[in-house]
């Protein structure tokens, strides 16, 4: 049986495992994200849980302190994804942003709109793995 080949309306989302597999540290990546208050406001070189509230569900989750702080203050301040942040760069963020939840390329397209979504989903399906984007 053939695997199916992702379309506009695949989900996907980072695949942490894709950066132990790379053995690469996600965390490196996500200093250079965070904004000034955040990463005064952070020990980077040890690993902080806090609790989450999932807006959605209202579940109580540990999180990382530093995505969390992506997800809720960085990613809320303008210049977070700009017309001159690269198209793959862009899509990682709004999967920081809304906390790794699952996004269709069309749903990646909506709150982007930089590229059509076909150009979006040949990007993300060309055959490397960028930043551990994958389809879930």
């Amino acid at each position: 049986m053939r695997a199916l080949r992702p379309t506009v309306d695949t989900k996907f989302h980072i695949d942490l495992n894709w950066w132990q597999r790379q053995n690469k540290d996600i965390r490196v990546f996500l200093q250079d994200i965070l904004c000034e208050e955040c990463r005064a406001g952070l020990d980077l070189n040890h690993e902080q849980t806090v609790d989450m509230i999932d807006p959605d569900t209202a579940e109580v989750q540990r999180v990382d302190a530093m995505w969390e702080a992506i997800r809720a203050c960085c990613s809320l301040k303008p210049g977070y994804i700009t017309i001159d942040t690269p198209l793959l760069e862009s899509i990682f963020r709004v999967f920081l942003a809304n906390g790794n939840k699952p996004l269709s390329v069309r749903e990646l397209h909506e709150r982007l709109n930089k590229k059509p979504a076909e150009t979006m989903l040949r990007l993300l399906t060309k055959g490397r793995v960028y930043l551990g984007i994958r389809p879930v």
